[in-house]
């Protein structure tokens, strides 16, 4: 890989607490470390879903969405002041086809799959960073989205799906952060493990029906989702991606890839 092509990622982005454990922050800081330093950030969150597909904001000091609940007032006061990336968002729209409209929401921060991440791997907040919407769940539309923005990694861009490989929350009887992880939980995470290094897309984008562990894995499907528009962006989508983490946090998995 050179210096200015990037690999895009598909990664479990965790809740606010994530910065509090010290395995899952070592994990991500060191695959941060060993990654070309990006020109620019490119998130795609489990949590905004907005069709058309919407740019976030490209101001620099935006202030960030706090779209949770239910922890310490703390993390309510975290900061992330990353620049704009004004020229990123120009990039993305001219990549999109006349039926793919782009919208935008000057007024819109990183929301927390984007921003909790990001303040762990790269915690200077000095790399532009833009956020865009998923403005579809399909996969197939997704994969061809990613498709769409590939180009973008030729000029350094990381390119980041960040949802959660399980995320059966509904379901969880015991929310520690070592909580041993539910069957379902286990069942997808294997299933999903062994998709993954046989590069079957195929497999992948029929999840919902082939994926054991389904519907509890993933009752409603967006914090997969974004693993779509990864594999879209990558060089080669069936290629075997490198599983950079994996384990439980909280009982969920929180596999996640590289993808050259």
């Amino acid at each position: 890989m050179s210096d200015l092509v990037m690999p895009s990622l598909y990664l479990s982005h965790g809740a606010p607490p994530l910065v509090d454990d010290a395995l899952w922050v070592s994990q991500l800081q060191a695959w941060s470390a060993n990654l070309p330093r990006p020109t620019a950030i490119l998130m795609v969150s489990a949590h905004w879903e907005s069709a058309p597909l919407t740019i976030g904001s490209v101001t620099t000091g935006t202030p960030l969405v706090y779209d949770f609940g239910g922890f310490d007032p703390k993390y309510r006061r975290v900061r992330y002041p990353a620049p704009g990336a004004p020229d990123l968002a120009r990039q993305v729209a001219a990549l999109m086809p006349d039926d793919e409209p782009v919208y935008h929401r000057p007024d819109r921060g990183l929301d927390h799959g984007a921003y909790v991440p990001l303040t762990v791997m790269y915690p200077d907040a000095d790399i532009p960073v833009l956020q865009m919407s998923m403005p579809t769940l399909d996969p197939q539309r997704l994969l061809h989205l990613g498709e769409r923005l590939r180009p973008l990694r030729d000029a350094g861009v990381l390119i980041v799906g960040s949802g959660f490989t399980t995320h059966g929350l509904p379901f969880l009887r015991d929310w520690t952060p070592t909580a041993a992880a539910p069957g379902w939980s286990r069942e997808f995470d294997a299933w999903a493990s062994e998709r993954f290094a046989a590069g079957d897309v195929d497999a992948l984008v029929d999840f919902r029906a082939q994926a054991p562990g389904m519907p509890y894995a993933h009752p409603t499907i967006e914090h997969f989702a974004p693993l779509f528009v990864a594999l879209g962006a990558s060089s080669d989508p069936e290629q075997t991606p490198e599983q950079v983490v994996d384990g439980f946090w909280m009982g969920l998995s929180k596999r996640s890839l590289q993808l050259a």
